[in-house]
């Protein structure tokens, strides 16, 4: 059997060895305020530049508490589809700015709208905090918001990456249960289990980006450890997963989340769920915002745009049934 740094394409390898000689203190090691600063000075250092788009602008969308920061990316002013995107960073860091240049590419490449949500963070506001304006912004957004940006909600999907896949995960079981409008959902490395037995999590623990001391801080600063079951914390764990919207799921193969979103992918088949699964080899978590140095990371926002542009195109015939009022 071979190593698990032998998985690693030589690029990713390349790039772990140049991480890890600059010695810059795990997450694990600091304050919430200071991990947010750290992640926002590097999160977009390996991303591709930001792409000009003809329209983007700031504004204020309404949360479970309040209103909350967003950002509409959007290639042209016609009707289009929409996706709500949701940052990563283990519910504790992140933002419109550490995922600026994703959701330009993903707007750039699928041809829609991309609105990115500032989702409330842990642990100033711990679960289910995120899931509730997540879920707040998604009904608003299929019931009139989208409507009166000028987008199309009979095609609206909802995506994002690490923890903001475990939230459009949640998302889409919540617009199946209220019969909300969905065309998609992205999941990303998404996150789906509390359980830390899986393979991957020992395989991929030390050593490959996101490590396991970082997952039990981010977890820490989120939930409490009885809680952890909850189906809005791990999507796995929800009794029943048929007929939530059609599925685009990417895996880095050489990550610690590996195994989970697989399983996730395959939960989501056994329920007679479409779903497109992407399993990246070689590479890392984090890896689609990578894309100066990994051409794996274009590669997959592509399979991203490429899915999104399919499922707004079969809206023919809608899968659910638009709530309103």
């Amino acid at each position: 059997m071979r190593a698990p740094t032998q998985l690693l394409t030589p690029a990713m390898n390349g790039l772990l060895e140049r991480i890890a000689r600059a010695g810059h203190p795990p997450y694990h090691s600091l304050t919430p305020e200071a991990a947010r600063r750290a992640y926002l000075s590097a999160a977009e250092v390996l991303d591709l530049p930001r792409a000009p788009l003809p329209h983007v602008r700031d504004l204020e969308v309404p949360g479970a508490a309040g209103s909350l920061p967003a950002r509409l990316y959007a290639p042209s002013r016609e009707r289009l589809p929409l996706l709500l995107y949701l940052h990563g960073g283990g519910f504790v860091i992140g933002g419109l700015e550490t995922h600026d240049s994703l959701c330009r590419q993903l707007a750039l490449r699928c041809g829609g709208a991309v609105l990115a949500l500032e989702y409330r963070l842990a642990p100033e506001h711990r679960f289910p905090a995120a899931v509730d304006d997540t879920c707040a912004v998604l009904r608003w957004l299929a019931r009139e918001g989208a409507a009166s940006l000028g987008l199309d909600p009979s095609r609206l999907a909802v995506g994002g990456d690490s923890a903001g896949g475990t939230l459009a995960a949640v998302a889409a079981l919540v617009a199946r249960d209220e019969h909300l409008l969905l065309a998609m959902q992205l999941l990303i490395t998404p996150g789906t289990a509390a359980d830390a037995s899986f393979a991957s999590r020992h395989l991929f623990a030390n050593g490959f980006l996101l490590d396991a001391a970082s997952i039990d801080w981010f977890f820490d600063h989120t939930i409490d450890y009885h809680h952890r079951r909850d189906w809005r914390f791990a999507p796995l764990e929800a009794a029943d997963h048929a007929d939530v919207a059609p599925a685009c799921v990417i895996v880095a193969e050489c990550d610690p989340l590996a195994d989970e979103g697989v399983l996730y992918a395959d939960r989501l088949r056994m329920a007679g769920v479409p779903v497109q699964l992407d399993l990246v080899r070689g590479v890392t978590h984090d890896f689609i915002k990578m894309g100066r140095v990994l051409k794996e990371a274009a590669a997959a926002q592509q399979f991203a745009a490429e899915a999104l542009r399919s499922a707004w195109k079969d809206r023919d015939e809608p899968r659910y049934l638009a709530q309103t009022g």
